[in-house]
């Protein structure tokens, strides 16, 4: 194309004059634009929309059918498909057309609200009329049908996607209202890519208007894989690295139900923030793998950074096993053990984990107090020892430790915390110098004072249980008429108790 349009500059230098009909492609040639790769959704800004997008086929070419099917093979994992029947929208009576809209509109709606992808396609069976004025009644009934399905689907979607001529122009004007665009450039080759003006159903949502001669069998599978949602895949350590960078603190909230997981994701969006959740050996034995896979697909569908940690594994048998759950960061609990114990039982789990780019936690030192059933005794604890410490770390390749410095799981004696912000301190400085995270078990409980020294004395993560545990068994207390409202009024004491520790913690708004 670049050559043809050198020629014909050349033939117009020597006197020629053409009028040219063409496709953009040329156009961009002849008057030199330079070609820019195609508009993803992060060019938008659109990294936490959750609703599912929306795709309308009504062409019916011989490449548009071989596209859909691409599409389905490709995005069937993900794409849900709700095929319209033509011979109902036009060729049967006005009931069960209506009855055939009102179908795929509720299904449509459905879908995206579960944040799916979703495909309305007009079945591919060609049917015409007995003349021209007859085809084209059927064409105008199926048309009319697709603007009226997207008319009633109340829920906005993460970007639409027309694909057809007709189709696209009567989606943007008739069905959503448009009656202007911003053209931000395109999504593919030859395919613009719009957003919707401020007098449509849904300003600024992209539009992708797709023509049905356009691309080749790959080419829609192509565009939706690129405006599908991408499952997050955050680590602990980018968690953890950019609380280090921003002199912030994540809270790790112990879950044991699906309430437990709903009210942590739930105040971390409402928050904007980031957050861990952890599963306890006892939380692990109960619930097994099904709380796992809850904590997972919650973490992986949530608008703000989420992930799921594996806390104080006492047992190598249990910490292998959980390091092929599908968390994303360990803590190794050898603190009952010898330092040299402790070490070789550290080392063992924490080359295994490395090999899963999966993040290791350990501690060092000893925590009294009692958390899920496991109890140490105020003679037992000890507190970190800046030089083993730092012998530890050297021989673990640990990433995270858990420091000990007067804190205690469950609740504090009546006297109240007495932390030791100078050994912190010199913890502090061997952090930074180690690359490695300091993070605090036995938080509930802790003054804002205290918890605010502890995040300029480098605490990256704190461990919540006690506090978030009795908001949901004083919750419990208040007489419901059914087992729903007290599922929603345990999930609601507990979130407001994790909302207001991500305040606390620094990392409300640093999603």
């Amino acid at each position: 194309m670049a050559v043809f349009a050198l020629g014909m500059v050349k033939a117009e230098l020597m006197g020629k004059h053409f009028l040219c009909r063409t496709a953009a492609s040329f156009v961009s040639s002849r008057i030199g634009i330079i070609s820019r790769p195609p508009i993803l959704p992060k060019d938008l800004g659109m990294t936490r929309e959750r609703n599912g997008g929306l795709i309308v086929v009504g062409s019916y070419v011989p490449k548009t059918t071989k596209q859909v099917e691409e599409l389905k093979l490709q995005c069937g994992q993900f794409l849900k498909s709700i095929e319209v029947s033509v011979e109902k929208l036009a060729m049967r009576s006005v009931e069960e057309r209506e009855e055939e809209i009102s179908r795929a509109a509720e299904l449509a709606d459905a879908y995206l609200k579960a944040h799916k992808d979703t495909l309305i396609m007009t079945s591919r069976n060609l049917i015409t009329g007995k003349s021209a004025s007859e085809s084209l009644d059927i064409n105008f009934k199926v048309s009319s049908a697709l603007v009226e399905i997207v008319k009633r689907i109340t829920s906005k979607p993460r970007y639409i996607l027309a694909k057809g001529g007709i189709t696209s122009s009567d989606l943007a004007t008739k069905a959503l209202g448009a009656r202007c665009a911003k053209i931000v450039g395109q999504a593919l080759a030859g395919i613009p890519l719009w957003q919707l003006g401020p007098e449509s159903r849904h300003p600024g949502v992209p539009y992708i208007v797709f023509p049905g001669n356009v691309g080749d069998s790959k080419a829609l599978a192509e565009v939706v894989k690129s405006w599908s949602r991408p499952i997050r895949l955050t680590s602990t350590k980018e968690i953890l690295n950019n609380a280090e960078k921003g002199g912030y603190a994540v809270g790790a909230f112990n879950v044991y139900n699906l309430e437990g997981v709903e009210a942590v994701v739930s105040a971390a969006e409402a928050e904007q923030s980031p957050a861990i959740l952890q599963i306890h050996p006892g939380a692990l034995k109960q619930g097994g793998i099904p709380l796992v896979a809850c904590c997972i697909s919650a973490a992986e569908q949530a608008s703000v950074p989420i992930t799921v940690h594996f806390d104080h594994g006492t047992s190598k048998q249990d910490l292998v096993e959980a390091l092929d759950l599908g968390f994303n960061s360990v803590m190794v609990d050898g603190s009952h053990l010898s330092f040299n114990e402790n070490t070789a039982y550290t080392k063992f789990i924490s080359l295994l984990a490395h090999s899963k780019e999966i993040l290791v936690e350990a501690e060092l030192g000893r925590l009294s107090g009692t958390e899920d059933d496991l109890t140490v005794e105020e003679y037992e604890a000890k507190l970190t020892d800046v030089k083993m410490a730092e012998k530890f770390i050297e021989e673990t390749s640990i990433d995270a430790l858990a420091v000990c410095i007067g804190n205690v799981h469950g609740k504090y004696p009546a006297t109240g915390p007495n932390l030791k912000f100078d050994l912190l301190k010199e913890l502090h400085a061997l952090s930074l110098k180690k690359g490695v995270f300091l993070v605090l078990h036995g938080a509930s409980g802790l003054s804002e004072e205290l918890v605010k020294e502890c995040i300029n004395l480098g605490i990256r993560k704190f461990n919540v249980n006690t506090e978030v545990r009795k908001a949901y068994m004083d919750s419990l207390n208040t007489p419901q008429n059914d087992l729903v409202h007290v599922i929603a009024s345990t999930k609601e004491a507990m979130k407001a108790v994790v909302a207001e520790k991500m305040h606390l913690f620094g990392s409300a708004g640093k999603a």
